[in-house]
């Protein structure tokens, strides 16, 4: 499995991170809900991405990064290449805690890592990305992620593909912020 990071040269990957640093100074998260060890209320519709009896919360992130889209002009549309986030442990994004990238892929800055799979979506706002479930296919090293046996994405701003044609292999970063819930099984 190759991630971002090593599709990315290092180069990119220094001016990735330089620019995520520089955003998270000035596109501050909404204060949403979770903060306080809750698990977020899911709005009607999305009851689909209740976590399963038997897991407790166990860690909450805020991410702000970019949604990467490449133009595919066989098909005439944008695919999804890979999320560039980094994570932090409060809404007014601080200091980064992690970072996010393809797989999905959520590695902590004290070494933990957990790999999901998108079980469920639910489109709760129709200008953000879709709010998800995951169910952690690893889960590994010290730290928050260890033993991590689902995620939920909610409280999505921004990050939706362009709604204007794009350019042959035409790539296209888009800002986006969620909040990540983490839980384990009791």
């Amino acid at each position: 499995m190759t991630t971002l990071a090593a599709t990315l040269g290092s180069t990119a990957r220094h001016w990735t991170m330089t620019l995520l640093t520089l955003l998270a100074g000035s596109y501050l998260l909404p204060a949403q809900q979770g903060q306080d060890g809750r698990t977020p209320a899911l709005p009607p519709g999305a009851e689909i991405l209740q976590v399963p009896a038997g897991h407790h919360l166990s860690f909450h992130a805020f991410a702000m990064g970019f949604q990467i889209y490449k133009w595919d002009a066989a098909t005439n549309r944008w695919i999804f290449v890979a999320p560039a986030a980094l994570l932090f442990a409060d809404a007014g994004c601080h200091a980064p805690i992690g970072s996010h990238f393809a797989g999905p892929t959520w590695v902590s800055n004290s070494g933990s890592t957990v790999v999901g799979r998108v079980l469920a979506s639910s489109i709760v706002d129709p200008k953000a990305i879709p709010w998800l479930l995951l169910a952690a296919t690893s889960a590994q090293g010290p730290g928050p992620f260890s033993g991590t046996t689902y995620i939920q994405r909610v409280n999505t701003v921004g990050g939706r593909a362009p709604a204007r044609n794009g350019a042959p292999n035409e790539t296209v970063w888009i800002p986006y912020t969620a909040e990540y819930f983490y839980y384990r099984a009791h």
